[in-house]
């Protein structure tokens, strides 16, 4: 929806090491148009308009981010610094696909708290600047992250639903002493040591959040995800911290369960069917930020289907190459063909013949480096200078 629509030039990816779904394959690819045409060690390398000697490097389906935040680091880089929304979109663009990342999912706070640069009005502004832009380099697509605490934010969020634009909702309460926000004394801390809020909102937010009831929460989150299934939307909960929460999510018919709290959440998740994901920093850095399940954990229970950038888009890159002691292919698949199957995008997140020509060229000579990027069969990003 928003890529530029120019006719792209066919083109022999020669010399890589091909991480398609199954193995590791050292060979060709040729696309043609917009589309994968050939994939293997007998592709002849002579075809195309342009020939891209990938030189050993790893050749991987674009990846495929489901969850996002990190528009909101470009809108407000400091504590009241707000840039040009069509300024900071533009910027997220460049920064995902420079991090191999093809397909984009900015997860849009419909949520009311100023002092983080988040609000129901803003949400509704960068909504529609996304499904109204079409020159970007990436697919960027639209996830609708509603904070169900807050009446307001429920109210928006379902009036945005109905943008065809729309591609993912999930639902999260932000309440402290639940889920993400457990421990209310270590939020408490990272409030008072935050730029951005003072003790005083702390406890103002705490207040705000905890009043309203586990009943009304449960309310609110079965109309957004109704309103949500009724446009075929793919729904999506967040911060699950028990398995019997999972369950009642699934028999309400969301079919993601995003940063589970416990393992044993996300194992019920997993017997439920559901898609889990987990955050990439999470991985790469090796626990969660709140203290919380880490990814690492998941993966040894194999029960983790997905990872998300969460708020760090050189982490998704990063991932893959994580030593779990799975092949490669798996470790892979999390980053491209799981999470675009998780939303229906069965046209790309592989490397095979027919799939769309979303390629990257990734160098791990030091960190995991893209090279070169191909959307939609366009050669839209290469880094130069020597690797």
């Amino acid at each position: 929806m928003t890529t530029n629509q120019q006719l792209a030039q066919s083109y022999c990816l020669t010399n890589a090491r091909i991480v398609t779904p199954e193995a590791v394959l050292q060979g060709n690819v040729r696309i043609e148009g917009d589309r994968i045409a050939a994939v293997g060690p007998d592709v002849d390398p002579t075809r195309g308009d342009d020939v891209v000697d990938a030189d050993g490097q790893y050749l991987l389906p674009g990846l495929v981010d489901l969850h996002g935040d990190d528009i909101e680091g470009q809108l407000q880089p400091r504590n009241g610094a707000r840039m040009d929304t069509a300024m900071a979109l533009g910027a997220a663009d460049r920064s995902n696909v420079a991090a191999g990342i093809t397909t984009k999912y900015h997860a849009i706070a419909f949520e009311n708290d100023p002092e983080e640069g988040r609000t129901t009005e803003l949400a509704a502004e960068l909504t529609e600047a996304i499904e109204d832009a079409d020159s970007w380099m990436a697919d960027h697509r639209i996830h609708v992250r509603c904070e169900v605490s807050q009446e307001e934010a429920v109210t928006a969020a379902i009036r945005d639903v109905q943008r065809e634009a729309v591609d993912l909702v999930s639902v999260m309460s932000h309440v402290p002493g639940k889920g993400q926000f457990a421990d209310i004394e270590a939020f408490k801390q990272y409030y008072e040591t935050s730029d951005r809020h003072t003790a005083e909102e702390a406890e103002r937010f705490i207040e705000e959040r905890t009043s309203v009831s586990m009943s009304e929460i449960r309310d609110r989150v079965d109309r957004v995800v109704e309103r949500a299934n009724d446009a075929g939307v793919v729904t999506a909960s967040h911060d699950d911290e028990d398995p019997q929460e999972v369950e009642r999510l699934n028999e309400r018919g969301v079919d993601i369960a995003e940063y589970p709290i416990t393992l044993e959440t996300a194992k019920r998740a997993n017997e439920l069917g559901m898609t889990t994901v987990m955050g990439a920093p999470n991985l790469v850095r090796g626990e969660s930020q709140w203290g919380n399940l880490t990814s690492m954990a998941t993966i040894g229970a194999d029960v983790l289907d997905v990872l998300c950038v969460d708020y760090h888009p050189p982490s998704l890159l990063a991932a893959p190459f994580v030593e779990t002691g799975e092949a490669l292919p798996k470790r892979v698949a999390r980053v491209t063909k799981n999470p675009a199957d998780a939303v229906g995008l069965t046209d790309r997140g592989r490397v095979e013949v027919g799939a769309r020509a979303d390629l990257v060229l990734v160098d791990t000579a030091e960190t995991p480096t893209v090279t070169r990027a191909f959307v939609e069969g366009r050669d839209v990003y290469r880094a130069e200078g020597d690797r």
